[in-house]
């Protein structure tokens, strides 16, 4: 299971980075708000626990974009407020649980398991679809219209990242954020190289093209142009 921590303190982030792993957890740690998010928004996560005072960009806010964006994984927020309209506010905000600081830690491995649990139990999807267009996230298995369609791991990358945000308008730095995570752009074409090899890929034998260029924005992938 992936997790992403977003906290500021980093001695309290060592701590819980080292805990969740010798639990057997994968966690990845952003020391800051916007980072956070923009990880939280270009990765896979199965759960987010983040510190609700946060420096320049409070996490309740963080839930709300996240939220805003249509992901529903499950997030977890740690605060030193404690009163119960802090817990409510951090509820209403789109958090899934509150744990008031200080606390055990093994209440906070509890936590994450009912979390996870409770996911698991509401069938998290394990494929996308758009239009006749398939990715099987199990076996990483793309087909359209039964067409089994072999991409490359950094495609199939791609076209995840594009499935997760079908009929929303992605960035180029968006895209070189969340498939190559590089914070800068190289200046080159590498984005709409991939793209096109992508498009070629999907589309080859098909009368509809479902990847779409929108000129000074970037890209779209949708059933309808």
């Amino acid at each position: 299971m992936h997790i992403l921590l977003i906290e500021d303190d980093i001695e309290a982030a060592k701590f819980l980075v080292t805990g969740l792993r010798e639990s057997g957890y994968t966690v990845e740690h952003a020391a800051g708000g916007r980072e956070g998010l923009q990880r939280a928004l270009a990765g896979h996560f199965d759960l987010i626990i983040t510190d609700r005072m946060l420096p320049r960009f409070d996490g309740l806010e963080i839930i709300r974009q996240l939220r805003g964006a249509g992901l529903s994984l499950p997030v977890l927020v740690l605060s030193a407020l404690g009163t119960v309209d802090d817990r409510v506010g951090g509820l209403k905000a789109g958090g899934d649980d509150y744990l008031t600081k200080p606390f055990a830690f093994d209440e906070l491995l509890a936590r994450i398991e009912a979390l996870l649990r409770r996911r698991s139990l509401a069938g998290e999807a394990s494929r996308l679809q758009v239009a006749d267009l398939q990715f099987d996230l199990l076996t990483r298995r793309v087909t359209r219209g039964g067409r089994e369609i072999d991409l490359t791991a950094r495609e199939q990358k791609l076209l995840e990242f594009l499935m997760r945000r079908a009929g929303q308008i992605v960035t180029r730095t968006m895209l070189l954020e969340g498939v190559w995570d590089l914070h800068f752009d190289p200046q080159s074409n590498l984005v709409d190289v991939h793209i096109s090899r992508l498009r070629q890929a999907i589309d080859r034998g098909s009368g509809r093209p479902l990847i779409h260029t929108v000129r000074g924005s970037g890209y779209v992938l949708q059933d309808e142009p």
